[in-house]
């Protein structure tokens, strides 16, 4: 990501497609850096901060709702490939997205677009991507929300300091959780979905990488950078 370095089992997010959705969109000149050397897919709304970027996305995927008619009508004649589906469906056209992404062989998906907007839809996308069937981390120039995995540890170097840093189960307990370089470190915590407490941490005097571990669950590392 333009504004974090990552170290730990990441490699699958080198060759990870760039999924563009429907909301808040990134900066223009956020969402350039992050497509470098990618592919990027848009999703139905994402496909409109494609192309005020000026990138023009490798696949369109969505129903068609939100994306401005003018930029579909772009996207068919420039003759992009389109999956269209019916409104009337059950899974969001992320989770459509996440699905094919994982059917064309991509390692990891990189989701940007996912924040602000409705509660709703960006629960959905953060929900989404936190049980996909290919491995997920959302980010734009404003937040970003990393997933570490039982076993695993993820060294994050930020090239500026955020704001605040959080740690989200996403499963009903996560243990053994190991937090370094932080003002508030933790060491074999068990943190509880039911009471998010270690919210709105910052990095240590001096620290400019923290490191997260954990023994078993599914634990969230948000960043905030500005509101």
């Amino acid at each position: 990501m333009p504004q974090l370095c990552l170290q730990g089992a990441l490699s699958c997010f080198q060759q990870a497609c760039l999924l563009v959705v429907g909301g808040r969109a990134p900066e223009v000149e956020w969402l350039r850096k992050a497509s470098e050397g990618r592919i990027v897919w848009a999703v139905d709304h994402g496909l409109d901060a494609c192309l005020a970027a000026g990138i023009v996305p490798q696949r369109l995927i969505g129903d068609g709702d939100s994306a401005a008619p003018a930029a579909w009508h772009f996207a068919e004649k420039k003759g992009i490939p389109i999956e269209k589906f019916p409104p009337e469906k059950d899974d969001t056209d992320t989770q459509l997205a996440l699905r094919i992404a994982k059917e064309a062989g991509f390692p990891a998906a990189i989701v940007t677009g996912a924040f602000g907007g409705r509660f709703d839809h960006a629960l959905s996308t953060v929900m989404s991507c936190a049980f996909a069937p290919l491995p997920c981390l959302l980010a734009d120039e404003r937040e970003a929300l990393f997933f570490v995995h039982s076993d695993e540890t993820i060294t994050f170097t930020p090239a500026k300091e955020p704001k605040a840093i959080s740690l989200l189960p996403f499963t009903p307990r996560c243990y053994g959780v190991d937090l370094t370089g932080t003002h508030w470190p933790l060491h074999g915590a068990t943190l509880e979905a039911s009471s998010m407490r270690a919210v709105s941490n910052v990095l240590a005097a001096g620290s400019r990488a923290l490191t997260v571990s954990l023994q078993s669950g599914l634990l969230g590392v948000y960043f905030v950078w500005h509101e």
